[in-house]
């Protein structure tokens, strides 16, 4: 496969709301971005993925666009965004645009159009259906729960939503929709952009009259024609997010011959802490061999076919270190452990802000203390059918998305230097001892630990290229695996918990990177690992690990 430029490329993922505010009225913006380059160009990433800055009403934190062509205000202007884009090409840093193409706000003009009367050019845009028996058309579930179906008295006929009620479905099999679609993607692109990161792309095929969501049987048509039309005779990063696919949907997805995106987010490994048959909200603990199963599937099944992204956060995500590392004693030993695990495998790795910090879940003590709309919605639905509030609360502290959206930790003064003003929401109280000051003047941080990690990804063709071989599937305590390349063999060994365990090997090896300190050699056959120990191995030449 050819060697395009974003698989050496890490990328970062800032959650603009809660980076840096520029102007004290407790929001971050464009401008507050373009403050930090000098903290993203030191830390090594070199692409950018913006959550929507687009103007919007914020029903969804931006994932509701009421105009793809200008910027919310509250993150500033479409100049600030121009010069931002200037700024990052200085320092070879690119940009790719969240595309939120689903569906859009209920406020863009489009649906403002279409609700008025069946008989607008826009109602097409939308996914309309009467009603049956006195109820929505069919039982098709929204996300966020409850009916997927919204009644709109001006034309007595309910509109798709898959989100919220403000979010309005849009009607991919409409081709004027498509054309639309295309020329704001061009105008994006012809500003600079390095992408898009595309938001629920797997749902755009969706037959709602037969109760297909994602896949559907045009999805795959609709993705080629967009390459055809828009990026595909740029050289850009797509990455589409795509919760229900399988390797075999991947490589539809991102087999370069195919001409649709350069990779996709998929989510299997991210649901592995759920009961069996269960929703993502019925906790387990994580066992992992399942985990290494999934990841080994998909660094296997991918391989000459497709690329995978690599990535443990974002921002509809708990933070790592609390969800399967350990944010009490461990933190540092795991946030690094888990950073080795993710970064030594081939693919595309994204951070999400602060995770190169270790950042932390936020330690809220009641579920009404969670904001985000799907908390909300998940609180109330489970107070409904008699869930313990204990048990409420369990399950938001592990995974709701409020988890990721509290306030970039940069310092130890108030508010975590993140605002001068009031923030949108809480800064997580632990900011004093956790921030990117603190990070920066210490030399064994998480932060230098992932800016070795990117620099070696950089360097090291035997991270971008190399194969990728399994070891110890069925080990409850340590991950590891081989890479290969042009005769060198990397080993990756970590202990995924807390407790001393032993890695049994061959030969010996040089110390690449480590989370502990290491002598320069090291014999492999009996590794004492130390909690959550990670270390990364040249093997000599002439020896090899079992």
């Amino acid at each position: 496969m050819a060697e395009s430029w974003w698989k050496k490329s890490v990328i970062y993922q800032i959650y603009p709301r809660s980076f840096c505010d520029s102007n004290g009225d407790g929001v971050g913006d464009l401008n507050g971005i373009r403050s930090k380059l000098w903290y993203l160009e030191k830390l090594g990433v070199d692409v950018l993925w913006l959550s929507p800055v687009y103007r919007s009403p914020n029903a969804d934190n931006g994932y509701d666009i009421s105009d793809y062509y200008d910027i919310s205000p509250e993150y500033g202007t479409m100049d600030e965004m121009k010069l931002l884009l200037q700024e990052c090409r200085k320092r070879g840093i690119r940009i790719i645009m969240d595309l939120v193409v689903n569906h859009t706000s209920d406020e863009h003009r489009w649906f403002q159009e279409a609700r008025r009367s069946k008989s607008s050019p826009y109602r097409d845009f939308y996914i309309w259906r009467p009603g049956k028996n006195g109820g929505p058309p069919n039982d098709l579930q929204s996300n966020f729960g409850g009916s997927a179906w919204e009644y709109t008295e001006e034309t007595g006929e309910y509109y798709l939503h898959f989100y919220g009620k403000k979010q309005p479905d849009l009607n991919w099999e409409n081709p004027a929709l498509r054309r639309e679609i295309w020329k704001m993607m061009n105008y994006w692109i012809d500003l600079g952009i390095g992408g898009f990161r595309m938001d629920v792309i797997d749902l755009i095929g969706k037959v709602p009259d037969r109760g297909i969501k994602e896949n559907g049987p045009r999805l795959h048509e609709y993705l080629q024609e967009m390459n055809r039309e828009t990026f595909g005779r740029k050289d850009l990063l797509t990455v589409g997010e795509c919760w229900g696919a399988t390797p075999e949907i991947g490589r539809l997805y991102s087999d370069p011959a195919r001409h649709e995106l350069s990779m996709i987010f998929q989510f299997e490994q991210i649901q592995l802490d759920k009961q069996p048959g269960g929703h993502r909200w019925d906790l387990k603990p994580l066992e992992l061999p399942e985990l290494k199963a999934v990841f080994n599937k998909w660094q296997q099944e991918l391989e000459g076919h497709g690329w995978n992204s690599l990535f443990w956060s974002n921002h509809d995500l708990p933070r790592i270190v609390s969800r399967w590392g350990n944010d009490r004693e461990y933190r540092v030993e795991s946030a690094k452990m888990l950073a080795t695990v993710l970064h030594g495998m081939k693919g595309t790795p994204y951070i999400y802000q602060g995770e190169e910090l270790g950042m932390t879940n936020v330690p809220f003590s009641s579920p009404d203390d969670f904001t985000d709309v799907e908390s909300r919605n998940v609180c109330a639905e489970r107070r409904a059918a008699g869930y313990a509030e204990a048990d409420i609360l369990a399950s938001l502290q592990a995974k709701a998305r409020d988890n990721a959206r509290t306030p970039m930790q940069w310092n130890a003064t108030a508010q975590a230097g993140f605002t001068t003003g009031t923030p949108w929401y809480p800064v997580n109280p632990n900011y004093t001892a956790i921030n990117a000051e603190q990070a920066l003047a210490d030399e064994n941080s998480i932060f230098y630990y992932y800016q070795a990690l990117i620099a070696l990804r950089k360097t090291q063709p035997i991270l971008t290229q190399g194969s990728f071989e399994p070891l110890l599937p069925d080990d409850p305590d340590i991950y590891a695996y081989l890479r290969r390349w042009n005769g060198k063999t990397w080993l990756v060994v970590c202990n995924f918990h807390q407790k001393q365990v032993t890695f049994c090997g061959k030969g010996r090896g040089r110390t690449i990177l480590s989370n502990y300190p290491q002598p320069e050699l090291a014999d492999l056959q009996q590794l004492s690992l130390r909690p959550y120990e990670a270390t990364i191995y040249e093997i000599l030449e002439g020896e090899e690990s079992s």
